[in-house]
């Protein structure tokens, strides 16, 4: 009796060279992609974003309107679930809001996400990617006014 082959289970020279093709351009593009996004967002420290005085830095000028990484923790917000959130240099045991006797931080950055998430602990490192904006602006739906805003931002632990 002849055996039959089944379908897809040989394929030609032409088809194997074909599909390794269509496998490397898959690998390459999904690598260029990657590398791309990882290069989106330049990272620059908070403390970088001022020059003497109370002015920007030129870095932060010439980096506003894009996208950068900051690095550093959570202030404690004020509900469990947060759509933005207050990223100092240094962890913050207490809500800037709540205690009176807490000193507020001057390099902070307020951080508007893209959506809402659960708060994290305060001392836990954490990686803001956003658009960067500068210049005083007090926010119409928070009330707080700020000088230095990540919108459209999105965090990870580091």
């Amino acid at each position: 009796m002849p055996t039959r082959a089944v379908p897809g289970s040989q394929r030609l020279p032409s088809e194997r060279s074909l599909v390794s093709r269509r496998g490397l351009l898959a690998a390459t593009g999904f690598a260029l992609l990657a590398s791309r996004s990882a290069q989106a967002a330049e990272r620059i420290a908070i403390a970088e974003l001022w020059a003497a005085g109370s002015e920007f830095s030129q870095r932060a000028k010439g980096l506003a309107g894009k996208t950068v990484e900051l690095r550093g923790y959570m202030a404690p917000p004020l509900k469990a679930e947060v759509d933005f959130f207050v990223l100092t240099t240094l962890p913050m045991a207490v809500c800037p809001f709540c205690d009176n006797a807490a000193a507020w931080p001057e390099d902070i950055v307020l951080v508007f996400l893209d959506r809402p998430v659960r708060a994290i602990p305060y001392d836990r490192l954490i990686s803001v990617t956003g658009t960067l904006q500068l210049g005083t602006e007090t926010d119409p739906g928070t009330g707080f006014v700020s000088r230095v805003r990540l919108r459209s931002s999105k965090y990870a632990k580091v």
